[in-house]
């Protein structure tokens, strides 16, 4: 896959300027991708095998979208200047940084450029200089009588005791979980058996997900554990991409190009399923900020990728965001996307935790879709013990796992018919607001009316 040659050109950008300036970053929109030698005919020399089946099982064709920019575009780039780290060949943009902030002129005067936004500012990123940890970490925590352990009410919420039962735990189901990093994921004897499929950073691709911000590994374990007497995630037996899309240092609009190159990738090895606990609103530049008017699925980069996903067959989740005492209140980017499922949180008393963000969209829609357990989540840390969270960023795998089995149990359904039958098997599904959606999903109940629906069809 030519997705390689993409990795050492970012490496070698990288690489060549260390310098400790300020430097800055331009999102270059391109009025086409120019000749890049790849054809419709042959999508295998630019996606996997099992992107292409997806589309395939999907009724979906490769098109337009997914042809690679040309690399005499990313070179003419760089002749000016401005040195590529991270593009979206979905959108045909490229983002490119230099320390010359006046190269943005250069930038537009080149025929293939349409226009050119600044979108970071800062140090260019360094390596990390710590030395792997191959020592292993053992939960602490006694077992306890109940199978699910710690986690037995969040999953008992859902009603997805018994979709296990009834022997649907994820198995054969590529997930993407897009995050801030996954440390001591690979040391965490917790996660021992946990089928991870790859890895990928983002920021910077010669370096491991597993050693900064552990934020993803408690995302994760709420799908991925499978400790009985301990923990038992959602979706155990699943099978895992973990991608590293946010740069901690600061919040620019960049945090989106590096969430749609994380989907894009995702896509290109063929997931079918994506749980990302990222979102955005407001930026350590004021003037970039969103306002509340935007949120309507189709203005910010971000949401335009989870529903470009959401076209190419894949079934998104995205967690709605911890704003709801804040001033901002509402859900945050990319929740606002439309054909994704956006999940807010709840308490074990089934009610709006009190940080969910609340919808709707600007555009009336009903976001969030639906609610999980937020308030009191049981995780493990990155030290591999079992700890207490709170916040949206873990309702939203504790349901994307459950939307996993359900899709496993029910694979003749597309991508967005799960997300209906999600809808509807919904505690509010014919009233639902502003705090909850739809409400507390049952997916058993899912399970059974799909199946008495799809016999009574036959």
């Amino acid at each position: 896959m030519c997705v390689r040659h993409w990795f050492l050109f970012i490496c070698i950008c990288i690489a060549s300027e260390l310098s400790a300036q300020t430097n800055y970053c331009f999102r270059v929109y391109l009025k086409d991708k120019g000749d890049s030698g790849y054809t419709l005919d042959s999508p295998e020399a630019y996606l996997s095998q099992a992107s292409i089946d997806r589309r395939t099982r999907e009724g979906m064709f490769v098109d337009e979208t997914d042809l690679p920019i040309a690399a005499s575009y990313l070179e003419a780039l760089s002749a000016v200047g401005a040195c590529p780290i991270v593009k979206s060949n979905w959108f045909s943009t490229v983002v490119v940084i230099s320390e010359d902030s006046l190269v943005v002129e250069k930038l537009k005067s080149l025929s293939m450029v349409d226009s050119v936004k600044w979108i970071w500012k800062g140090e260019k990123y360094r390596p990390a200089e710590t030395l792997p940890d191959d020592t292993s970490l053992s939960p602490k925590d006694d077992p306890v009588a109940e199978p699910y352990g710690y986690a037995h009410k969040q999953i008992e919420m859902l009603n997805g005791i018994k979709l296990h039962e009834a022997g649907y735990r994820g198995k054969g189901i590529e997930v993407a979980v897009i995050d801030a990093g996954f440390k001591n994921v690979d040391r965490i004897t917790a996660f021992g058996s946990i089928h991870i499929s790859g890895t990928y950073n983002v920021i910077a691709p010669q370096e491991s997900v597993f050693r900064s911000n552990d934020h993803g590994t408690k995302v994760l374990s709420c799908m991925a554990t499978n400790l009985p007497g301990i923990m038992i995630g959602t979706a155990p037996e699943a099978s895992y991409w973990l991608i590293k899309s946010e740069d901690e240092r600061s919040e620019y609009p960049i945090e989106e190009d590096y969430w749609t190159a994380a989907v894009e990738f995702a896509d290109s090895v063929g997931v079918k399923v994506i749980t990302s606990s990222l979102g955005y609103f407001f930026f350590d530049a004021g003037e970039l900020n969103y306002n509340q008017s935007q949120l309507d699925g189709k203005t910010a980069l971000i949401s335009r990728a989870a529903t470009m996903a959401a076209d190419k067959g894949i079934l998104v989740f995205s967690s709605a965001g911890n704003e709801g005492a804040g001033h901002w209140g509402k859900i945050t980017i990319p929740g606002d996307a439309s054909k994704v499922v956006t999940v807010g949180a709840v308490t074990n008393e089934q009610s709006k935790s009190s940080f969910s963000s609340v919808g709707f969209t600007a555009d009336s829609r009903v976001k969030p879709d639906v609610v999980a357990l937020g308030t009191g989540c049981t995780i493990i840390d990155s030290s591999g013990n079992i700890q207490y969270a709170n916040g949206t960023s873990f309702a939203t795998p504790i349901l994307a796992g459950l939307g996993v089995c359900l899709w496993q149990a029910l694979p003749w359904l597309s991508n967005l018919e799960v997300i209906n039958l999600l809808q509807q098997a919904s505690s509010q599904y014919q009233t639902p607001d502003i705090e909850l959606g739809y409400g507390i999903p049952d997916v058993f109940k899912a399970l059974q009316e799909e199946r008495r629906n799809d016999s009574t069809s036959k």
